[in-house]
């Protein structure tokens, strides 16, 4: 399995990983990916991704089967979030971490690759002030600043704005090596895909396939359907022998004869039964209780907007009411995220929230959630009056049950840290709902779900969102753009 490109520049061959035996991931996979091709790996929460990715940079190694990667190819990774130990330097030293030995003319390289990015902050600004939008560009800057031949990302188009996933489509569609991408964002991916590596969490297989991401998705689906009507009429007949096979088994001659066919039948029946490919689970609808609450949430009458290093404040009249959403727009570092961070800690001092109105709040990073405690904990700690069923049950309605609800936060994909905030938000039951990039690591499946929940919502929300698809499902009632207040 692979693409019509170049020479094959990474191969898998029957590779196969678990963390542990009672935890596999991976079974026996096999596929190449050539030189220059533009590749997305597709596949369920849990499936591997991230661990291919992994193996691919020899940081995991399979438990069995062999990776081959072609001699001297230099891998380049932008991951999905900052990590944390990098939030303290300044932007010229996030990027020497991406050379073993100082480089001196390191302050070039540097220029070139913020302008691939379109990013224009100073080198001694600290990562950790840079908003979620500029650390993902600069993120990405980072994994190309020495032009790798492999470039591994993974989900790219969190937190930036239009104009910057835009920019990151021109940029891989004219870089001439090797790219491959997770991503839940369709259309991005639809725009330059030309290969798909689907994983299987159910079968932990993987399997390739040709053609742009919605042709995929239409393929998987048809081939779920022939798979399932296949395994529906080879069921039917493995049904039917057993009862002739119990029938003639019992008599003699010709009919035992035939009992042992019919037999040897159903045995290649049950060989040829397919494990049938699942698509990805879509979840359930959802309610949001609200708080009971009278009157008017909350008043916004001032707002600061960053010109660069700059804070700017605007004087505003804005009543934050119940069965409203508010939507707020920018650029990338003009604000945004600290502005909510502020709303949300009602330390801002140009909106007033009502005492006593209970704020549930989606922060893009997720830094709102404790990495230590378990998703049961999480839920726990924020339900009203409901018990460990309930608990249970409002988890498993967004795909969090087992053991993903004893492990750690810490453990889970960036995903399921998504729907773990949807699922505290049903038990906490807000009046207010402050939503920095909603959309951000939620698989596409569950968005228009997501989306008529919030709609459904009998409370007030503010929203930050770069995703237009998403924002277009969401009946808003006003916006306020920052870029035109500054005008």
């Amino acid at each position: 399995m692979s693409n019509e490109h170049g020479e094959v520049i990474i191969r898998f061959d029957d590779v196969s990983f678990g963390y542990s035996p009672k935890k596999p991931i991976l079974h026996e996979a096999s596929f190449s990916v050539r030189k220059n091709a533009k590749v997305t790996i597709m596949g369920q929460n849990g499936a591997g991704k991230s661990t291919i990715f992994q193996m691919i940079t020899g940081d995991l190694h399979p438990n069995n089967g062999e990776i081959n990667i072609t001699n001297g190819a230099s891998i380049g990774i932008a991951s999905q979030v900052m990590p944390q130990e990098h939030m303290t330097r300044t932007v010229k030293e996030f990027f020497e971490t991406a050379y073993d030995n100082k480089k001196h003319d390191i302050d070039r390289d540097i220029k070139r690759v913020l302008e691939v990015v379109n990013l224009s902050v100073p080198t001694h600004w600290t990562v950790g002030d840079l908003s979620g939008g500029q650390q993902a560009r600069l993120l990405l800057a980072h994994a190309i600043i020495d032009e790798p031949d492999i470039l591994l990302l993974d989900e790219p188009t969190n937190n930036l704005d239009t104009q910057g996933i835009d920019h990151l489509i021109s940029f891989l569609l004219a870089y001439e090596k090797t790219v491959i991408v997770i991503s839940h964002d369709a259309a991005f991916l639809n725009l330059f895909t030309d290969g798909v590596l689907h994983l299987d969490v159910f079968t932990k297989k993987v399997d390739w396939y040709v053609g742009d991401y919605y042709d995929v998705v239409d393929e998987i689906a048809a081939q779920i359907e022939r798979e399932q009507r296949q395994n529906a009429r080879l069921k039917k007949n493995i049904i039917d022998r057993k009862e002739k096979v119990n029938e003639f088994s019992h008599k003699g001659g010709k009919m035992r004869r035939l009992a042992s066919k019919l037999k040897d039948e159903l045995e290649a029946d049950e060989e040829n039964m397919i494990d049938v490919r699942q698509e990805d689970k879509t979840i359930r609808p959802f309610v949001i209780p609200m708080q009971e609450f009278s009157g008017s949430l909350a008043h916004l009458n001032e707002i600061t907007i960053m010109v660069g290093s700059e804070p700017v404040t605007k004087k505003l009249d804005i009543e934050i009411r119940k069965g409203e959403i508010l939507r707020i727009t920018g650029p990338n570092g003009i604000g945004k995220t600290t502005m909510l961070e502020a709303l949300a800690s009602d330390s801002h001092t140009g909106m007033t929230i009502k005492e006593g109105a209970r704020v549930g709040y989606y922060r893009q990073d997720f830094s709102g959630l404790n990495f230590e405690q378990t998703p049961f904990e999480a839920l726990e700690e924020v339900a009203n009056e409901a018990g460990p069923q309930d608990i249970y049950e409002k988890a498993a309605q967004f795909l969090l049950k087992g053991e993903v609800l004893q492990n750690s936060i810490g453990s889970m994909s960036e995903g399921q840290k998504g729907l773990l905030s949807y699922a505290r938000f049903v038990l906490q039951e807000p009046v207010l709902l402050i939503l920095d990039e909603p959309t951000n690591h939620i698989n596409f499946r569950h968005l228009p779900v997501i989306a008529q929940s919030l709609n459904n919502f009998k409370g007030a929300i503010i929203v930050v969102s770069h995703d237009d698809e998403f924002v277009s499902q969401l009946d808003v009632d006003s916006t306020i753009n920052l870029e035109k207040l500054l005008s």
